[in-house]
């Protein structure tokens, strides 16, 4: 974990820090990827950082995104053990203080069972610093976009979140003009992420109106999920003190791109050298015992890393990543536009190309150092920790089991081989994709990878999500056979 610019290295240190405070600020990251959390006096939070941590309701892993009970018991939380305590680890290594919020101190825990002091695998950060114990070094940058509203929470409950006001009107992408219009809001997103230890790389309107892209700085893979989620909870915080809702949600408007959570992932070894990378003596014309052109300028480890995640989504019984990279109904409709609207919609890879789900960037595009691959199936309502973890974990799979590709990059094929089936299709549907995740022969469930427990609890809350969708009535239903059925 990359500590925070000024995250103390002891309890002495902590109470340095807070000496002028009298509350602080904590939370935890539930299933979806929403903050769960609360103010705590001074006292009550050095008492826990002294010691285990906090009890904290383990309600937040037995409700939904809207705190309803899931439909059917799950193992962490539930009435048989009348929704125990579990313990809140405080990390210090997140230290910041919120700008918005008169500097007060917060934190980030982590959840541990309360009787083996373990992280909880269903617990975001748990499950990445499970999985950040299995290689040296995993580093990774994301690119969130998100659609803006001039609108609030009691606006958009009013309006029975319809008809909604976009933030700037039109198809503006890379725009030096949109960003004049609510330029301080555009403006804050960036200073304000800046004081609150998020480092951005970039900043920039999208296509779509009202859309803004943001690169979140590349750093290790806790402490970019940790970004990715906070950027996300400043966002919201700013927009909503200008009447302004940032949305996440992967696909508002269905005539419309939706919004990508692109991933950027490589490894380090001991040395810090970037293990995608091809030596020194490769660097003129390339491996020459690479599987295909494309992979030239990826290292054999590279290689494996990048047939891992393919075997992970491939078709079949593997759909490991697919549900975690796209946990909502909604998300599944931005893949079904596929390239029409900017979304790989296949399984596919290719060097540097944005029409493949899985891009290679390598020399002679960038220097070795930067070689890397970029994850483009994610919508920006992914849970960081999960799809960082899943992409991981199938990657070093790959390595470990010295996998290779078994399918030509995305240049080999034409838009018929999708229709033909010689193009694997990724699921179109969170139902489909949790049916494949759930199977028992599923590559979730090897101990190396996720494993049963999570696979059994995740995998009921999608099922929950799907049942709630199946028994809806859309608006699109009621106007298509309302009057002619």
């Amino acid at each position: 974990m990359t500590p925070t610019q000024h995250a103390p290295k002891s309890l002495a240190e902590l109470k340095e820090l807070l000496k002028g405070d009298i509350k602080v600020k904590v939370a935890g990251i539930d299933v979806d990827g929403v903050l769960r959390g609360k103010f705590m006096s001074k006292e009550k939070f050095l008492s826990a950082a002294s010691s285990d941590g906090f009890g904290f309701c383990s309600v937040i892993f037995g409700w939904d995104i809207h705190d309803s009970v899931y439909s059917r018991e799950l193992l962490i939380s539930n009435k048989a053990n009348g929704y125990r305590d579990i313990l809140a680890s405080i990390d210090l290594s997140t230290y910041r203080r919120i700008p918005w919020e008169n500097n007060v101190p917060f934190f980030l825990v982590s959840f541990l069972d309360p009787d083996t002091k373990e992280p909880l695998i269903v617990d975001p950060r748990g499950l990445m610093r499970i999985t950040t114990e299995r290689a040296i070094a995993l580093d990774s940058l994301m690119l969130v976009q998100y659609f803006n509203f001039q609108e609030t929470p009691q606006s958009v409950a009013e309006k029975k979140f319809t008809d909604l006001t976009p933030l700037t009107p039109g198809m503006h992408g890379y725009s030096l003009l949109r960003t004049q219009l609510n330029n301080d809001y555009f403006h804050d997103l960036f200073d304000e992420s800046a004081r609150f230890d998020v480092q951005l790389e970039g900043h920039h309107t999208e296509t779509g109106p009202g859309v803004l892209e943001t690169a979140l700085a590349y750093t290790s893979a806790l402490r970019m999920a940790d970004n990715a989620i906070l950027f996300k909870y400043l966002a919201k915080s700013i927009g909503m003190k200008r009447g302004i809702i940032p949305s996440f949600m992967a696909k508002p408007w269905g005539n419309l791109p939706g919004c990508s959570g692109h991933i950027h992932v490589s490894l380090r070894d001991k040395s810090g050298r970037n293990v995608f990378a091809v030596s020194d003596s490769e660097l003129e014309g390339g491996r020459s015992d690479a599987a295909y052109e494309d992979t030239r300028f990826v290292s054999a480890e590279g290689e494996s890393f990048l047939a891992g995640v393919l075997d992970g989504i491939a078709d079949g019984n593997h759909a490991t990543r697919e549900l975690i990279l796209v946990p909502t109904i909604n998300g599944y409709k931005r893949l079904v536009g596929g390239e029409a609207f900017w979304a790989p919609n296949a399984i596919t890879y290719g060097y540097d190309s944005r029409a493949a789900s899985i891009r290679i960037i390598a020399p002679p595009s960038v220097p070795p150092a930067a070689t890397r691959l970029e994850i483009r199936v994610p919508g920006a309502d992914m849970n960081p920790y999960f799809a960082l973890s899943a992409v991981f974990l199938l990657g070093l799979r790959g390595i470990e089991k010295k996998l290779k590709l078994d399918t030509p990059p995305i240049s080999h094929f034409t838009p018929e081989d999708k229709k033909s089936g010689k193009v694997r299709m990724l699921p179109t549907s969170l139902e489909a994709a949790t049916a494949r995740m759930m199977r028992a022969d599923s590559i979730a469930r090897e101990a190396q990878m996720l494993g049963d427990v999570f696979v059994e609890h995740y995998g009921g809350t999608r099922e929950h999500e799907v049942k709630l969708w199946n028994e809806a009535v859309t608006n699109w239903e009621v106007e298509r056979y309302l009057e002619l059925a």
